[in-house]
């Protein structure tokens, strides 16, 4: 069953594939489909098979066009409520990672979709564009980009509006590769399958690791690491991991 006419959910062995699909609107972000992310992300989290997680839009000009703003002056919207959206890190948790396959424009609340994820693949025709100064909205989401690209790169598509290419976009380290449109799918699909291979406890503490560094000084990073991967250490995993290697097979990890 899937998610929601809005959402699709599917599954490729270890991996889910995510799809905004409203192409007819370019992913636009409704109701119906905050609704069905928030069901595909508990889906993914619950799922122990499931170990990495793509999310991409139908269609081929547009990953998300970001708000419908036509169903939003219809709610007479002012400010949205914290739990507005369904937003990896904050609204929602999923402790598995996130690869955003970029199959066109990412605007507004659409490049905070594809902002969440841990990883970034866009096709050669992607854009990503902050437009809510355009429209009169506010964007405080953005708020981690400044982590994520140059101070005065975040400032200039924050007043102006103006789209960032997705070349541009990786050669300031933002996107992990471009590739062409046709091809996008294989590329994430194969990024995901060479995750999900690994360890799965070490994959979730290294991602852990990320987000948790960045919001601290180096020594105190470092202790928190320290204790972030005990668990790691201590896990069956750890001793298969070694083991296999010495005897050239594949691991075989459990997770525990």
């Amino acid at each position: 069953m899937q998610p929601s006419d809005e959402v699709l959910f599917e599954t490729e062995g270890p991996v889910a594939v995510i799809t905004l699909n409203r192409p007819a609107q370019r992913n636009a972000i409704s109701r119906g489909m905050n609704d069905g992310l928030r069901i595909a992300w508990e889906r993914f989290e619950a799922a122990a098979e499931l170990k990495v997680a793509i999310l991409t839009g139908s269609g081929d000009k547009a990953f998300c066009a970001g708000m419908d703003l036509r169903e939003a002056a219809s709610l007479n919207l002012r400010v949205p409520p914290r739990n507005f959206l369904p937003i990896l890190g904050d609204t929602v948790h999923v402790s598995k990672p996130v690869i955003a396959a970029v199959n066109g424009l990412a605007y507004a609340g659409g490049w905070l979709f594809a902002q969440m994820c841990d990883l970034c693949i866009a096709a050669d025709h992607a854009v990503f564009a902050i437009t809510e100064a355009k429209v009169g909205r506010g964007m405080p989401r953005a708020a981690p980009l400044t982590k994520m690209l140059p101070q005065r790169i975040v400032m200039e598509l924050l007043l102006t509006g103006q789209p960032l290419t997705a070349q541009r976009a990786h050669a300031l380290g933002y996107v992990n590769a471009v590739v062409p449109a046709a091809a996008l799918r294989e590329h994430a699909m194969a990024m995901a399958t060479s995750i999900a291979a690994n360890a799965p406890l070490t994959v979730r503490a290294a991602r852990e690791l990320v987000y948790l560094s960045s919001e601290m000084g180096r020594s105190a990073g470092l202790r928190a690491a320290q204790h972030l991967f005990e668990a790691v250490y201590l896990s069956s995993d750890a001793q298969e991991g070694p083991l296999a290697f010495a005897e050239k097979r594949a691991p075989v990890w459990t997770g525990e």
